[in-house]
């Protein structure tokens, strides 16, 4: 203590370590807390990632209900070749297959999908404007509504179903979505942890996945449930088969 003539007291001035002590306490704490959240972020990121590779390498029992109809968007030619299959089994009255190659004729498809001409002609759709996910969505969002369809079964690859299904349903919330998955042939000889490549397409699938899974939700959250009915369409997916 410093003290003057009159025996008041003074503080003794703060060294400059003193007077940062505080906000280096401060930035220290906040450091702390960053670090943690990061971690968690980090353990949930891997976490979300093995689920999601686990039910994206799944391989499911075939038991696919009824529906209005089937969309199936192409990247492989097992998934026309289920979706036909199922068209043939009468689960849905219509096939629409989303994101054709413009260059690919339709005989090229019929002789893929392996189904009679009458068939073929009377009641598959084919839709070439989608580039990506998103735009199967909106493309098949069109051909739905222009038959007013309640409830479609979707066929693409296993590992391509979750971003299907989140873009497919922000485009269609009122839609009843039928989910017929398709493990690659590339998936069924190994575990995907121990295939480095099979590893990259779920990754690189997963960081996809994501920001629509998000997209999706934000939707939901600011449409009023009354608007995301579809007009006229039934809100059941019919019985099994």
């Amino acid at each position: 203590m410093l003290w003057d003539r009159r025996g008041h007291t003074w503080a003794e001035p703060q060294t400059w370590h003193e007077k940062a002590w505080p906000v280096m306490r401060a930035m220290s704490r906040l450091w702390r807390f960053s670090a943690g959240a990061a971690g968690i972020a980090a353990a949930a990121f891997l976490l979300g990632f093995f689920i999601f590779a686990t039910i994206a390498t799944r391989e499911l029992p075939p038991r696919t209900q009824i529906a209005d109809g089937i969309v199936v968007l192409t990247g492989g030619a097992s998934r026309i070749e289920a979706a036909a299959r199922l068209f043939e089994q009468g689960k849905a009255k219509r096939l629409f297959v989303s994101g054709v190659n413009r260059i690919t004729r339709k005989s090229d498809l019929k002789r893929l999908m392996r189904i009679s001409s009458e068939l073929f002609t009377c009641c598959v759709d084919l839709g070439y404007a989608a580039q990506n996910t998103r735009g199967n969505a909106e493309e098949t969002r069109a051909w739905q509504q222009t038959h007013g369809f309640g409830s479609l079964i979707v066929v693409t690859a296993s590992y391509h179903m979750p971003r299907s299904l989140a873009e497919l349903a922000r485009e269609m919330p009122g839609v009843t979505l039928i989910p017929h998955p398709v493990l690659p042939r590339t998936f069924r000889a190994n575990p995907w942890w121990l295939d480095a490549s099979n590893a990259r397409i779920l990754a690189h699938e997963y960081l996809k996945f994501l920001p629509s899974a998000v997209h999706y939700g934000v939707t939901r959250l600011v449409t009023p449930a009354h608007s995301r009915a579809a007009p006229g369409a039934p809100q059941h997916a019919g019985t099994d088969q």
